[in-house]
């Protein structure tokens, strides 16, 4: 089952960037404008971590963050405080107030979902999948290491990403554009076609004896990594 991040933000265009970039992760993410919305939120359904922004109107994030600790149902969801705010005062009253770790606009996609990572490995030990098996396959994102079928196999970044991706939505068709945006990022311009390029060497890499292709070709729609071929 997916980790659920409420995410709360006033500014639309940033929760809705947040909600993106949280979602390829593999979360599943709720949306909160403001501090009221977010403890109605946090009643409805308990999330699994929340970031929490520091300027909201109507009730701070500070305010809500001390609300969710006063709590007994909310008192242990960890807390990321997002805020412009870096000076260390500030940073020291967050934490003081109950958060577990804080990052400062403007925010990189790649170091918050690096902090969520590590919050939820210190703080939710049995959501955040350091190893991840899929059929035969056995990724290890910590220690960034592959086996099939007990064999070790040696894959460049750019393939690892790749089939963490693949892992992480396995049985689902994933479009090249779809994968290019997910590994390579979507400000960075990568023409379609090297996605077959890095899948043929991803391929080429798990083909170990007795064992079979596990991705499959969808033609016209992309890839996905299919179980049911690695048996």
């Amino acid at each position: 089952m997916r980790p659920t991040i409420l995410v709360v933000e006033d500014e639309d265009a940033l929760g809705t960037l947040l909600q993106y970039n949280l979602e390829k992760e593999g979360y599943q993410v709720l949306l909160a404008n403001d501090g009221e919305e977010a403890l109605v939120a946090v009643e409805e359904k308990l999330p699994d971590l929340v970031v929490l922004d520091w300027m909201l109107p109507e009730v701070s994030g500070i305010e809500v963050c001390r609300r969710l600790r006063q709590r007994p149902e909310s008192r242990n969801v960890p807390i990321i405080m997002l805020t412009a705010r870096g000076e260390e005062t500030d940073r020291i009253r967050g934490l003081d107030t109950g958060a577990d770790d804080y990052v400062v606009k403007p925010v990189s996609m790649t170091e918050l979902a690096a902090r969520v990572r590590a919050v939820l490995r210190r703080l939710r030990p049995g959501l955040a999948e350091d190893e991840v098996r899929c059929g035969d396959i056995t990724i290890d994102r910590v220690g960034h290491r592959v086996r099939r079928a007990g064999c070790e196999v040696h894959l460049g970044p750019t393939e690892f990403r790749l089939l963490d991706y693949l892992m992480r939505h396995a049985g689902r068709v994933l479009s090249r554009e779809q994968l290019l945006d997910a590994v390579w990022g979507s400000d960075v311009y990568v023409e379609a076609r090297t996605v077959d390029v890095h899948i043929g060497r991803l391929r080429k890499a798990l083909s170990v004896p007795e064992t079979r292709d596990p991705i499959r070709t969808v033609r016209a729609a992309g890839y996905a990594l299919d179980m049911a071929r690695q048996a």
